[in-house]
């Protein structure tokens, strides 16, 4: 999950399994395998993801980031979202959607994630509904995060799911319009 949140930034998840294949395949799918590495052998296993170059940068920093800080997720699991996402953010290549997609993915931590998908829904399903709010699928990713938080249950499997949800009719439609 972790490695996908960076693997996906700017392209589409089919190129993201690739690299990650490639990368199970040569046995170094695990954030201390990739510490040792180092982004000039981890370039050419996430080609197929795109900006291979900035991501296996930003693979190695992260996975530094985290074995050197945490040791293990489980440890990372423990500390405060408020503190993690800080963290997160601090990182090079990662930004409010990477950060939030790794806290609520793989750490498990109560952030609802922003994204294009998100966007798309708002903006196709609810745009009438949201302009009474005085909200648009325009507005900041805080703002519509926050929008989302404050109307939903603070719960992780809710906004995994809800996001999921998202995901896959956005996914839905744009096959849909693919087809015509």
């Amino acid at each position: 999950m972790i490695l996908g949140a960076i693997l996906a930034q700017r392209t589409n998840w089919r190129n993201v399994e690739l690299a990650i294949k490639n990368l199970k395949e040569a046995k170094v799918a695990s954030l201390s395998a990739l510490c040792h590495l180092g982004p000039k052998k981890i370039a050419p296993l996430v080609r197929p993801a795109g900006f291979y170059q900035s991501k296996s940068r930003y693979l190695y920093g992260l996975a530094r980031f985290i074995m050197s800080r945490y040791g293990q997720i489980e440890k990372m699991k423990k500390a405060p979202l408020e503190k993690l996402r800080s963290e997160l953010l601090k990182l090079k290549g990662i930004g409010p959607e990477t950060a939030d997609s790794i806290l609520l993915y793989a750490l498990d931590k109560p952030v609802f994630v922003i994204d294009e998908y998100t966007r798309r829904f708002l903006k196709k399903h609810y745009q009438r509904f949201f302009k009474k709010l005085k909200i648009s699928d325009k507005d900041s990713y805080e703002r519509l995060q926050k929008f989302f938080e404050n109307n939903l249950p603070r719960d992780v499997r809710l906004y995994q799911r809800f996001h999921a949800l998202i995901v896959i009719m956005a996914k839905s439609e744009l096959r849909g319009k693919e087809k015509r």
